[in-house]
């Protein structure tokens, strides 16, 4: 009886094995539509360059200047579940993405998955990244072939068990990982749907303003409401209209912000804002207005924290 017991529990641990096995295998794009992109728009690129904020983190820390487009990493993001250090995106051949191929790109880009098929941590905001057009990221790809390669291998993260096993990773996307918009605008058209684009794709606005829950995953019912800082430390405002946030500012006190780093009762920009803002300012005024119409549609919530 016992013997029966220990081979019906093997076989059950097999197949709960095997289907967390073929739950968590990593899923990329067809390839079909990464070869129906046309050559990468350069001046498009660069606009989705600030938008992403590329720089915040892959530049060296305390960069300056032209040496925010030296995209070497190491910026360390110390979280609950370990240190996560930002990777050299630089068109270095051996410590950078220098040959990789626009697949390579998309694929870690919405997908979430490394050229050597390894799932990555969304500490890379590719929940996010899900939602921008294909068309776009091939225009990025290309803008960042055009920066300097910088030698230099960023140190690798820090994370004990279980967040070391990135395999698992492939359950969080099946709860997360989404090409799907997180509200329903009333209008399909105008800047508000712009802005939703920018805010919910390339800028990834809800990483940082929006809660989360114990595995890391976006509370998207209190979109945008506010957070606890993913380090641990501090908060990140809330910015709908709800009680908290931003309900008192027009919507060309935010496209001003985004420009110059000045609130309407003429405080600045500080902490983390200060580049998210300086990014922002390198897009076309018609960008931040967008956003900030967007902004004044998403709906009001209290604080998330």
């Amino acid at each position: 009886m016992l013997r029966v017991i220990f081979l019906a529990v093997l076989v059950m641990a097999g197949l709960a094995g095997l289907g967390f096995w073929f739950l968590t295998v990593p899923d990329r794009i067809e390839p079909s539509q990464i070869a129906a992109l046309t050559e990468g728009d350069l001046q498009n690129g660069e606009r989705i360059f600030w938008a992403g904020g590329c720089t915040s983190c892959h530049a060296a820390p305390k960069s300056e200047g032209d040496d925010r487009l030296k995209l070497v990493g190491g910026v360390e993001l110390v979280t609950p579940f370990g240190t996560f250090v930002a990777p050299n995106i630089s068109q270095d051949n051996k410590d950078g993405i220098g040959e990789w191929a626009l697949a390579d790109f998309a694929n870690a880009m919405q997908r979430g998955v490394s050229p050597d098929g390894r799932h990555y941590y969304p500490s890379f905001p590719y929940a996010s990244y899900a939602r921008m057009k294909l068309s776009d990221i091939a225009d990025l790809f290309a803008y960042l072939k055009t920066l300097p390669d910088v030698g230099g291998a960023a140190p690798d993260h820090q994370l004990g068990f279980p967040f070391n096993i990135r395999r698992g990773l492939g359950l969080w996307k099946l709860l997360y990982l989404s090409d799907q918009k997180v509200i329903a605008l009333d209008g399909a058209d105008g800047p508000a749907s712009r802005g939703q684009y920018l805010v919910e794709g390339p800028g990834h606005c809800g990483e940082c303003h929006t809660p989360r829950d114990p595995i890391g995953g976006p509370d998207t019912s209190n979109w945008l409401a506010g957070a606890v800082a993913a380090e641990g430390k501090g908060k990140i405002p809330n910015i709908t209209s709800g009680e908290g946030g931003i309900g008192e500012w027009q919507a060309k006190d935010i496209a001003y912000y985004l420009e110059t780093g000045f609130t309407p009762d003429f405080d600045t920009a500080g902490g983390a804002m200060v580049e998210v803002q300086q990014n922002m300012a390198k897009l076309p005024a018609e960008d931040r207005e967008a956003i900030a119409a967007y902004l004044k549609s998403v709906p009001a919530r209290a604080n998330g924290y």
